[in-house]
């Protein structure tokens, strides 16, 4: 995507952005009705949800990577009591950034 074809997703700089924000940004740069805008997006996240369910890895050049990662069970304690208690394993979904978005994020232009 070169630069002339980003989403200019909020007036906010240095805010937060969120989903119905990004509903809003994508169907007026797409002349998309708020209801297709919602598709599209929901249509991403769940595919996105399903793939990293499933064990799998999902990369987008530029951008980067999400992945599943698994914790095993470790003591952890309890800040209220002080006592000792044992954490289940657990998978989280992890981001790793990709090359050309960490230098657009650190460009001085």
């Amino acid at each position: 995507m070169g630069d002339s074809d980003a989403i200019v997703l909020s007036a906010n700089v240095g805010g937060v952005m969120n989903k119905s924000e990004l509903i809003d940004a994508l169907s007026k740069k797409e002349n998309l009705t708020e209801r297709q805008a919602t598709d599209v997006v929901n249509l991403i996240f769940r595919g996105f949800t399903d793939e990293l369910k499933n064990g799998g890895r999902i990369e987008i050049r530029g951008f980067g990577s999400f992945v599943v990662r698994d914790y095993g069970s470790y003591t952890g304690r309890n800040p209220k009591t002080g006592g000792t208690i044992q954490v289940a394993p657990k998978k989280l979904p992890f981001f790793k950034v990709g090359k050309e978005l960490k230098e657009r994020v650190n460009s001085k232009r």
